[in-house]
């Protein structure tokens, strides 16, 4: 692994940071200097997971919204 990897993976941001910052994230609301120091603080382990569990909950919520909408006979 080289220096710079290692330096990411050992980042100082911890993973319900993380999570907090990936949801601000799919709203497109960060401020400019909240994303410098995300990016600089963020550890790529820990955005991986978070970016694939705020997709999985993203795709619950709307398969869960369709399944709802079909049930209810609001789009018959």
């Amino acid at each position: 692994m080289s220096d710079g990897l290692k330096s990411a993976v050992q980042r100082k941001m911890s993973f319900w940071q993380t999570l907090r910052a990936v949801a601000w994230s799919f709203f497109g609301v960060r401020k400019s200097a909240d994303y410098e120091k995300d990016v600089s603080q963020l550890n790529p382990v820990h955005l991986i997971i978070a970016g694939l569990i705020g997709a999985a909950v993203f795709v619950t919520v709307l398969v869960l919204l369709v399944r709802w909408v079909i049930s209810s006979g609001v789009a018959a």
